[in-house]
């Protein structure tokens, strides 16, 4: 069953603040949002009586009686959400929360094309929400993240490198056509970087590198994903210095992701005969001290260090966490970290946390259940 969800104005916020898990009672609700307690009330027996909110129990005390606790109903809705990788994508389902209902991975092709590709995610989705999902529950919306540059504004797939036949596509009119919900079509490097922030209690500028097939980035301002026009953080083309120039899949010279990507390595390590067809190949290559692979790794890290060190002394943030598939490999995020330590302003790095990321394998998935309950919020209210 397929519903948006049936909020208006504030009570969409008080809803967020209940998913996000920032209010559990009515008192914190008036507090946080600023409404007069009575206004508060009687919204909230609308979310009520809408089957979105649950009232029971009793939460923790300031003094005085103890308030009923509020949550989400268990009946208040899924969303369905994937990460798009050039071999394989993570689906998952989650509740409005953005807690892990079901979580499974399947091969796919990138290169098969936009279509084909959608219309298999789409497929996916309906066969786990037919096994997982009561029928009284309604999916409220539908996301995706794409390895590759997304324009905010039209969803659109904007010149990907390693991806024929996406540039253009309409994705989310793609997906909405077979949904009719707000449908969330966003890089799978931002996020990561919205599902890696929560991880970071007391860190409101996060940058959040994906190094796996390609590179990206992700960035947090102030504790919100920033897009830019589409472009920010997107570190793969930004030119770095090499003796030798290669051309990249964007059609310039010396590129980041030419030199220090998972298909770059890859590349590299076949053409010294030794088979490598996946980033996790690499990483059990540099697990079994192959010195040509920990050297590969190893450059690559610092190539991405030379790079954020100009990124960290621009922006000062609290913390660049490191993840995707490649950051398994230790000399990779050893060489990062040498090389902004070396470079960098020291008040620049005073307190920089430069680390693995801690969200694991599904950043992304959690990162498009916050963003796509925010966009389900923001259709409806």
């Amino acid at each position: 069953m397929n519903q948006r969800l049936p909020v208006q104005g504030a009570q969409g916020d008080l809803l967020r603040l209940v998913a996000t898990g920032k209010a559990e009672s009515r008192a914190e609700l008036a507090r946080l949002s600023g409404l007069a307690a009575s206004s508060v009330s009687l919204r909230v027996e609308e979310l009520i009586d809408a089957g979105l909110l649950a009232e029971e129990g009793s939460g923790t005390s300031r003094g005085g009686r103890r308030p009923r606790r509020l949550r989400l109903s268990p009946g208040a809705g899924v969303l369905a959400v994937a990460d798009l990788g050039a071999h394989h994508v993570r689906l998952g389902l989650l509740d409005l929360s953005g807690a892990p209902l079901v979580i499974e991975e399947r091969g796919y092709e990138i290169a098969d094309g936009p279509q084909a590709t959608l219309d298999r995610i789409a497929d996916a989705f309906d066969e786990l929400l037919a096994a997982h999902v009561p029928p009284s529950v309604p999916l409220r919306g539908v996301g995706t993240g794409i390895p590759g540059p997304v324009d905010p504004s039209s969803q659109r797939v904007v010149t990907p490198s390693r991806m024929p036949g996406w540039n253009g596509f309409p994705v989310a009119d793609h997906l909405a056509a077979r949904y009719d919900l707000p449908v969330l079509v966003e890089n799978d490097a931002n996020l990561m970087a919205a599902g890696e922030a929560r991880w970071w209690p007391g860190s409101e500028n996060l940058m959040v590198v994906k190094a796996g097939t390609g590179i990206g980035c992700g960035v947090i301002v102030n504790g919100r994903l920033h897009r830019g026009r589409g472009a920010a953080g997107d570190i793969s083309h930004v030119r770095v210095r090499s003796d030798s120039s290669i051309v990249c899949a964007c059609g310039h010279p010396d590129c980041l992701e030419a030199y220090a990507s998972g298909a770059a390595l890859m590349a590299a390590l076949q053409e010294s005969g030794i088979e490598a067809t996946r980033t996790a190949d690499i990483v059990t290559l540099v697990d079994d001290a192959i010195p040509e692979a920990t050297s590969l790794v190893r450059t690559a890290g610092r190539r991405i260090g030379e790079v954020l060190t100009v990124l960290v002394n621009f922006f000062n943030p609290d913390v660049v966490a490191v993840g995707g598939s490649l950051s398994a490999a230790e000399p990779l995020i050893t060489s990062i970290r040498a090389a902004v330590w070396e470079r960098c302003l020291p008040l620049a790095t005073r307190d920089l946390e430069i680390a693995p990321a801690r969200a694991g394998r599904d950043a992304a998935l959690l990162g498009a259940g916050t963003l796509l309950l925010e966009a389900a919020l923001k259709v409806t209210s």
